[in-house]
């Protein structure tokens, strides 16, 4: 039998020393906007039984799952999603507290993307959530939180902003069925005009009908909420646009209509987002690099209803365009190499253990003589040698 122990399974890869450096840096500086914003740091298992995601709740489909049972013969999946368990968590263990309740957290979650070359198996989020508070305040403070996040490691990126009921409106006043609205939601994501009009082509022509064809052609500045206008043939839609319109005049009060695009056509997979959606890029990636909205029906399902928003960042795609425009430091060399004489190995450790005190990055030797010392140093670019015994001989290289 062929063994595999030598490579990494497709979706994952290993990290070397300036990747490590990169994520270590994208993480502090978004965990610390977050802690300077009241958020408090949760860590939810890699391990979590199947019903927390319950595709019937969560939008996420059992292939994409990663499935294995537990010695009772329970039905397990390793984390393919940090807001549903922060869900089960609040909905079990914080219930208690007074709301708002605000959680960050960073950790990585595993999704089976089969064809989809170039995507991760693994990767690594950290995002907010925002528990028990509704309206345009909490809506607003997450997207400026959002931004403010994003401006910290990739200033040149684009926010598309949604709206979940506007989609919603408009199909449930199409006669057709959930899998066929669902086939319509997908080709609206995908921005597949050809796809959407052959199953348009097949319903009556109505005004929904007319609506449905232009959402995907719906985004840009401004402007796009006069074009949305004559297509909101009721209240429940009228009152979306009016929302989202309140929304972009407010976050332009802080100039950032430069990086804000509407979009209409933003309808999220996760079916559990309610109201406005979110989702942002970089040009260095094709890919969204942050997903959020406002969920406001899924504590319900944990049995402790709620509203709430959050978003989530990718954490691998920021640290790869940072590391792409050398916007992390590399990893620095060893300020001073110690070598210690035969018998002199405890002294040598000890006046490592000094010179870090002092803040110097020190490595002490492991080989036997001054030659394969020197040597290694040289090799690994140290700026200097100190060889101990009874006295220091510092040599600079």
């Amino acid at each position: 039998m062929k063994k595999y122990n030598k490579i990494t399974p497709e979706g994952t890869n290993d990290l070397l020393f300036e990747e490590c450096l990169a994520r270590r840096s994208v993480e502090k500086t978004l965990t610390g906007v977050f802690s300077s914003r009241g958020f408090n740091e949760v860590v939810t298992p890699g391990l979590e039984f199947y019903d927390v995601f319950d595709p019937e709740h969560s939008g996420i489909g059992q292939e994409i799952m990663y499935k294995m049972t537990d010695n009772r013969g329970r039905l397990m999946v390793m984390r393919p999603d940090s807001t549903m368990p922060i869900a089960r968590l609040t909905a079990t263990r914080l219930q208690s507290l007074p709301k708002p309740i605000r959680l960050f957290y960073t950790q990585p979650i595993y999704r089976n993307n089969p064809g989809l070359t170039g995507r991760s198996d693994e990767t690594v989020q950290t995002g907010i959530e925002l528990l028990g508070a509704g309206g345009m305040r909490a809506d607003l403070e997450v997207i400026v939180t959002a931004i403010e996040a994003l401006s910290k490691c990739v200033p040149n990126f684009r926010l598309e902003l949604g709206h979940a009921g506007f989609f919603r409106a408009l199909a449930e006043q199409l006669p057709i069925t959930d899998d066929l609205r669902e086939d319509i939601r997908k080709t609206i994501e995908s921005k597949d005009y050809a796809a959407l009009n052959t199953i348009l082509d097949g319903l009556e022509n109505s005004n929904q009908v007319m609506a449905m064809r232009r959402l995907p052609r719906l985004f840009g500045g401004e402007e796009v909420f006069a074009q949305a206008a004559p297509l909101c043939s009721d209240e429940k839609s009228s009152k979306t646009i009016e929302y989202l319109h309140e929304l972009y005049r407010s976050l332009a009060q802080l100039g950032l209509e430069n990086k804000i695009i509407v979009d209409l056509g933003l309808v999220q997979r996760n079916d559990y987002y309610t109201n406005i959606v979110f989702s942002a890029y970089v040009e260095e990636c094709g890919d969204a690099v942050l997903l959020g909205g406002r969920y406001d029906q899924l504590l319900g399902c944990f049995d402790l209803p709620m509203p709430a928003i959050g978003f989530a960042i990718n954490v691998d795609a920021i640290s790869k365009i940072m590391l792409d425009n050398k916007a992390v430091v590399s990893v620095p060399p060893v300020d001073i190499f110690v070598h210690g004489e035969t018998g002199y190995e405890m002294k040598a450790l000890q006046y490592a253990t000094s010179l870090v005190e002092q803040g110097f990055m020190c490595e002490s030797s492991v080989f036997e003589t001054h030659t394969e010392a020197l040597a290694y140093a040289k090799a690994r670019g140290m700026k200097r040698i100190d060889f101990v015994s009874d006295t220091i001989e510092s040599i600079n290289l």
